[in-house]
């Protein structure tokens, strides 16, 4: 049994998931904080928010649902249950693309603009907390490997597919 502490203490996995959690526990604070107030009741969830940057970065751009599914890595059961869900809480709209009417154009709302930028906030003051006490040249090289740990990921899923 005391092996497996040992190994949960020099895990990178166990790190990146226990960090993962402790950052997801921070944003729910945040939000349960945000939540009692009425304003932001309805609030969109971390993988609206996704979807929402996304969308903001790609602005001038026409972007459909399999787009989303592509970049964010979801079946596309999951970001249509999304999507619903953002249309209903009015993030979102969706237009018949007028060269294909058989694919919807996914258009940005006012209201999740707004909303984003709200929870942008949030996380900027959360990374912020992460960040202190750390010096730059140490998130210089924690950001490089964590990169490369990435790249390797990535690269072994490519090979298990080829």
């Amino acid at each position: 049994m005391e092996e497996d502490s040992i190994l949960k203490e020099r895990s990178i996995l166990y790190k990146l998931k226990s960090i993962d959690k402790l950052v997801v526990r921070n944003l729910i604070s945040n939000s349960e904080c945000m939540q009692k107030n009425e304003k932001f009741k309805n609030s969109p969830s971390r993988s609206q928010i996704e979807i929402i940057q996304y969308l903001l970065n790609h602005i001038n751009e026409d972007v459909y649902q399999r787009d989303l599914e592509d970049v964010l890595n979801l079946r596309r059961a999951t970001i249509s249950g999304i999507l619903g869900t953002m249309e209903k809480n009015g993030f979102i709209e969706r237009s018949i693309d007028k060269k294909d009417t058989r694919i919807k154009k996914i258009i940005l709302s006012p209201k999740a603009k707004e909303e984003y930028l709200k929870r942008k906030k949030s996380l900027e003051y959360i990374e912020s907390i992460v960040k202190k006490d750390i010096s730059d040249e140490d998130l210089k090289t924690f950001n490089k490997v964590l990169d490369k740990m990435h790249k390797n990921l990535e690269d072994n899923i490519n090979n298990s597919i080829n």
